[in-house]
């Protein structure tokens, strides 16, 4: 961060250290207008996307106004995955590096609730945790959250669409109700307003506006499917396009669970990435798609955040995403290092007028194709065999193979016969 910027704050000499070592040379527009508010004890609503720094744009504040000295829950920062409760508590220690007394806590589901529950009985400062898992804590009483004076809701959209309202509304309530809340979201729904009106105290809004919200070296196509359509049509632009390494999106949790299972059956080599996966198992899968083991990786838009893969060659929307932002996002993992990229995108007749909103407000051109057909699928894995042999033919060195052919043929078969027989094996009985 800038200098002048830092001067003006009067940010502790700890926190202006932690901040040079995170090599931050210059503010962010949300760290610029949040940070001063904050650290003046006003409720902020943040309208801001991933990316633009906003952790660190209540993070440094709640720094300063936390009493390490004071060793009770002073902060609670809620998020709607483990993913990003694990991604916030790194920055959050990253800041208070050099304020070694100041404990910050992650809890979320997946991992043993008797070691957090020891974290939080030996004086957490600051808990970062998941609504299910925070609610699990005050429950059984090693969270108490009385004495709590600021709250941070973090991605606030996503935590509603999740179905979390009712876990939020009860953590809020049972905080001081002189507390300071921070809400950020990627968007402003109608419910994110109403939590707004019913648990900010004179909020001062603060709306970042991304410049350019498109992917333009992406070439995007859409196809018109039904949903129960869906896994065929993958499956025959994956074999069209011969796809190599391909990233495909879902919504839920359960359907790319279910796609997983379809894929596999169909002998494709495709893993899962989502939120009830274990982080360490998650790792694995992200190193093994890299390393090429994998061609096809199956994840929901919270999973996939940490992915940073040059070698993606198609991006599917196999859902389409309820926002353009998440669009924007998911079709930017593709065209990494300079290079080209391919998003397809799968709209049933009722998602036509969602996929016009993306168009609009993305300002770039997503063209209708059609789905190649059976016969197109067949014709291309027939070319592609015919292909292989005339080369292996070429490059000779097929007597044991040679051998093979005549143990059969000697059974009075025809060799057009069994090359045919073979073909039919290659095409997978598909003629």
């Amino acid at each position: 961060m800038q200098t002048e910027f830092v001067k003006d704050l009067f940010l502790s000499k700890e926190i202006r250290k932690s901040i040079r070592d995170m090599g931050f040379r210059e503010a962010t527009e949300i760290q610029k207008m949040c940070i001063p508010v904050i650290m003046d004890g006003k409720d902020v609503i943040g309208h801001a996307q991933t990316g633009t720094g906003k952790t660190v744009a209540f993070g440094i504040p709640l720094m300063e106004l936390l009493e390490p000295d004071y060793r009770k829950t002073q902060a609670l920062v809620i998020c709607p995955t483990r993913e990003l409760a694990i991604q916030v508590t790194e920055e959050l220690e990253k800041i208070a590096k050099y304020i070694p007394e100041l404990k910050i806590l992650p809890v979320y589901g997946g991992t043993s609730m008797g070691s957090q529950a020891e974290g939080l009985k030996n004086g957490a400062h600051v808990v970062v945790g998941t609504p299910g898992r925070i609610i699990d804590h005050m429950e059984r009483g090693n969270l108490r959250t009385g004495e709590i004076g600021i709250v941070v809701l973090d991605e606030a959209d996503e935590m509603l669409n999740m179905g979390f309202r009712d876990d939020i509304e009860k953590i809020l309530e049972s905080t001081l109700s002189s507390r300071q809340t921070l809400l950020f979201s990627a968007t402003m729904p109608e419910e994110i307003l109403r939590l707004t009106e019913k648990y900010q105290k004179d909020p001062i809004h603060i709306t970042i506006v991304q410049e350019k919200l498109t992917v333009p070296q992406v070439k995007q196509y859409y196809f018109e499917v039904k949903d129960n359509a869906k896994p065929e049509a993958l499956k025959r632009l994956i074999e069209v396009e011969n796809i190599k390494s391909a990233l495909v999106f879902c919504n839920t949790r359960k359907e790319v669970d279910r796609l997983v299972i379809k894929l596999r059956s169909k002998g494709y080599p495709v893993d899962a990435l989502h939120g009830d996966i274990k982080q360490k198992k998650r790792e694995r899968r992200m190193d093994r798609f890299r390393d090429e083991d994998i061609d096809i990786l199956i994840a929901t838009d919270v999973a996939a955040r940490g992915i940073d893969i040059d070698n993606i060659e198609v991006v599917f929307n196999y859902d389409l995403p309820q926002d353009p932002e998440i669009y924007v996002h998911r079709i930017g993992r593709t065209a990494r290092a300079g290079r080209p990229g391919i998003a397809y995108t799968f709209v049933s007749g009722k998602e036509k007028i969602k996929l016009e909103d993306i168009k609009k407000i993305t300002g770039t051109a997503i063209n209708k194709r059609e789905l190649p057909r059976n016969r197109d699928v067949e014709k291309i894995k027939e070319n592609r065999i015919a292909d292989d042999v005339r080369m292996l033919i070429r490059r000779g060195k097929l007597d044991k193979y040679d051998e093979f052919v005549s143990d059969i043929a000697n059974d009075d078969m025809d060799y057009r016969q069994i090359a045919a027989a073979l073909a039919k094996i290659l095409l997978k009985g598909d003629n």
